[in-house]
């Protein structure tokens, strides 16, 4: 078992794309964090197999609020309106920015892109920024968990793959199984206060490793994961008895 460090701190995504939500405590279930990306806006029409807004597509999508918890009910939108999320007003709003009818979904399980929990380290975040010669704000990485992992090289989550990551002392501890890395896309580009890129972002990511911060997993033992929480590195899961 190896000692990582421990959260720094936790959020939630609940619309696809939208603003997230910092919590001090989150319920880890099968499925991620409760209440985590599972409604989303499908764009009508559209048959590419990803036919999600997000915000490569509409970055002010990430200047609408989602407002309710773990469920949202209502989006602050960035003109500061409160709309009900399953309005009729809402999709019409966003559908007039991008330019498509929007349908939203709502689906039990989530709607992923790699993983169900997304994990990434401080320094990992910090080092990018300085390549980029910027001061980074940790949400452009939109992760679930950010960890406080003090003098560890950044990029140190390459090599969590294949290992579990347990969240606190118990012996029944909450744990997700590392899967893979997290590869990014422009959304790391968009400030999350403006909407605004700035493509030193990425290309910083692509120079240092690869597109490659962060990972992302499967939980493997649910539980509650808490701002504060030790978190250790098991290198390989036990297989059940036979």
């Amino acid at each position: 078992m190896i000692p990582l460090g421990r959260v720094s701190s936790l959020a939630r995504y609940p619309v696809k794309s939208m603003a997230g939500i910092a919590t001090e405590e989150a319920e880890l279930g099968w499925h991620g964090l409760q209440g985590d990306r599972r409604h989303a806006f499908r764009r009508v029409g559209n048959e590419s197999g990803f036919p999600w807004l997000t915000a490569s597509h509409l970055p002010e999508l990430l200047l609408y609020e989602p407002e309710g918890e773990p469920v949202p009910t209502h989006v602050r939108t960035p003109a500061g309106r409160r709309l009900e999320l399953g309005s009729a007003e809402l999709p019409r709003e966003i559908g007039e920015r991008c330019g498509s009818g929007l349908e939203l979904m709502q689906l039990r399980h989530g709607i992923f892109d790699d993983g169900a929990v997304s994990v990434i380290a401080l320094n990992t975040i910090a080092a990018i920024g300085r390549e980029a010669g910027m001061d980074l704000d940790r949400r452009r990485f939109r992760a679930n968990v950010f960890l406080d992992i003090g003098e560890a090289p950044p990029f140190v989550e390459d090599g969590w793959v294949g290992g579990t990551l347990l969240f606190g002392e118990e012996e029944d501890a909450p744990a997700v199984s590392v899967t893979t890395r997290d590869e990014r896309c422009v959304m790391v580009n968009l400030d999350p206060d403006t909407a605004r890129p700035d493509a030193r972002v990425m290309k910083a990511v692509v120079r240092l490793n690869g597109n490659r911060a962060g990972v992302y997993g499967v939980v493997v033992r649910p539980g509650t994961l808490r701002v504060g929480q030790a978190v250790r590195l098991l290198p390989r899961w036990p297989s059940p008895a036979p």
